[in-house]
């Protein structure tokens, strides 16, 4: 129903041009598909979290969508994508606020109108800066992160998308092979949020120590959520519903699988667990190699892609060490050192055969498999130009809007204790946390917000006397409790459990940060 709906509306708007209504519906399509990366990337982020700041790295991400969309619509676009540019490192103004952007053939394939194109490609920017604030986690101010986002689009990704996919880009006409952002995308925010933890710094040792995500079902769920999305991502940059999207999404799927697979298993021979972050982090890795190489080469080759860039990667976990960067969620590891391995791939297995079933792309000749062996040092120098071009910018960028006053970049180490969902956003990802504040702590403003939980709230929930639950949550029955997780932790970690409601059922909250 609602395909057909989407395919009516799209020849009622194509009946006087010549793009097929297929072609346009898949893309629209697919551009939703890789919107709704958006949710994924947060459910994941929040889920890799301590729980005290599980809820600002969701609002982080959903905010920069917001900015990014607006830079998009300003002058992203054209500086990315307007062919009349000729200087081959970033576009012109020619088509700012989307001006003379409508039904003419796109700037990066003749199937879709331009308008369709830069929505999709807007959504590509959007899943881009919604990694590269990762590096944020649980340390970084949530404003200058927006304002760091606006400039970054503009000075960093804009830059690169007209690096590889601009008709007048020096990467285009040098040859590089990359299908759907292994340098814009995955490099992009891989390296740049590098830079932005180098210049933020490391966390406090206290908030290093034993540190676990707080929420492995919402990791599981936010990769499966970007797994959907990235078969929109790989699929649709083949511009059409045509034998090469099908290709690609086929790629991205056998990749996905063996990646997760090989990081598991890579992570069993430590713990002897079979890890789900494990997994999870394995699929979004091959994923990632998946997208610069995904409508380039053969399935067969897509195996070897997915256990190379499940081992790599799991090994480059351990260079946030040796750098010295507190990289939280592996952004390097996974996004930076993943699309390398999408890009090198292409070096040595991309095919015309594969690359021609768009039926556009006909005359274009892959690596090393078609005896093409300049290809391996054109995808070395575009690797190489924007790891460095992106660190740093990026770096400068974020150094120089935390000397702004008003707009320095980290929170102070009282906040960063609390957690950021306290310090920054005054709401909870898991609202129970709330117990402590609305009712236990004294609250020496007297004011009560309507949404908050009194002990009339209480009282009507529990079906008790106001006096029978006052003396049930006095002073003598908060007890901290050290051995309800202690099996499971370490020394470093102190788990503190609150007997609430002691006396009935022993009902007890247990908060750990």
């Amino acid at each position: 129903m609602v395909l057909s709906s989407i395919i009516k509306v799209s020849n009622a708007i194509l009946k006087k041009s010549a793009f097929d209504g297929g072609d346009v519906s898949f893309i629209i399509v697919a551009s939703a598909m890789v919107f709704f990366m958006i949710p994924g990337l947060a459910f994941l982020y929040s889920g890799l979290s301590r729980r005290k700041s599980a809820l600002s790295l969701i609002w982080v991400v959903s905010a920069s969508n917001a900015v990014c969309i607006f830079q998009w619509y300003f002058w992203g676009y054209s500086l990315a994508f307007s062919p009349t540019a000729t200087n081959g490192f970033i576009g012109n103004l020619a088509n700012f606020g989307l001006i003379n952007v409508l039904n003419e053939p796109s700037p990066g394939s003749p199937l879709i109108p331009a308008l369709l194109y830069a929505m999709y490609q807007m959504e590509f920017a959007c899943v881009t800066v919604g990694i590269l604030v990762g590096g944020i986690a649980e340390r970084g101010r949530v404003l200058p992160a927006m304002v760091i986002t606006f400039f970054w689009m503009t000075l960093v990704y804009c830059p690169l998308a007209c690096w590889a996919w601009n008709i007048n880009g020096w990467g285009y006409k040098f040859g590089v092979l990359d299908f759907a952002g292994g340098g814009p995308v995955e490099i992009g925010s891989g390296v740049g949020g590098l830079a932005y933890a180098w210049v933020l710094g490391r966390r406090q040792d206290k908030e290093l120590q034993n540190f676990r995500p707080h929420n492995v079902s919402m990791v599981n769920l936010g990769t499966f959520i970007l797994w959907f999305g990235w078969l929109g991502f790989n699929g649709g940059s083949a511009f059409g519903a045509n034998l090469r999207a099908v290709m690609a999404m086929w790629n991205s799927m056998i990749a996905a699988a063996f990646g997760g697979i090989v990081w598991c298993l890579i992570d069993y021979r430590l713990a002897r667990k079979y890890s789900m972050v494990g997994f999870c982090s394995g699929t979004i890795a091959a994923l990632v190699a998946a997208t610069p190489a995904s409508g380039y080469i053969k399935p067969w080759a897509a195996v070897i892609m997915g256990i190379f860039t499940g081992a790599v990667c799991n090994f480059a976990t351990k260079l946030k060490f040796l750098l010295a960067i507190d990289d939280s969620l592996d952004l390097f590891a996974e996004h930076a050192i993943g699309g390398i391995v999408g890009l090198m791939t292409n070096a040595f297995f991309a095919t015309e055969a594969v690359i021609g079933l768009d039926g556009v792309n006909t005359t274009v000749i892959g690596g090393w498999v078609d005896h093409n062996w300049k290809q391996l040092y054109i995808q070395f120098a575009y690797v190489l130009a924007t790891c460095i071009y992106t660190f740093v910018v990026t770096a400068l960028i974020v150094h120089y809007v935390d000397t702004v006053p008003g707009l320095h970049i980290r929170v102070a180490a009282g906040s960063e204790t609390v957690g950021l969902d306290e310090a920054e956003i005054g709401e909870y990802a898991n609202d129970y946390i709330e117990i402590w504040r609305d009712v236990m702590e004294p609250n020496p403003m007297g004011s009560v917000d309507a949404r908050e939980s009194t002990l009339d709230t209480i009282t009507c929930a529990a079906g008790r006397s106001q006096p029978t639950l006052s003396q049930e949550i006095s002073t003598r029955n908060l007890k901290v409790h050290d051995d309800l997780h202690i099996r499971d932790s370490d020394k470093y970690e102190k788990p503190v459990e609150l007997d609430v409601l002691s006396g009935r059922s022993g009902a007890r909250v247990s908060i750990i940060a």
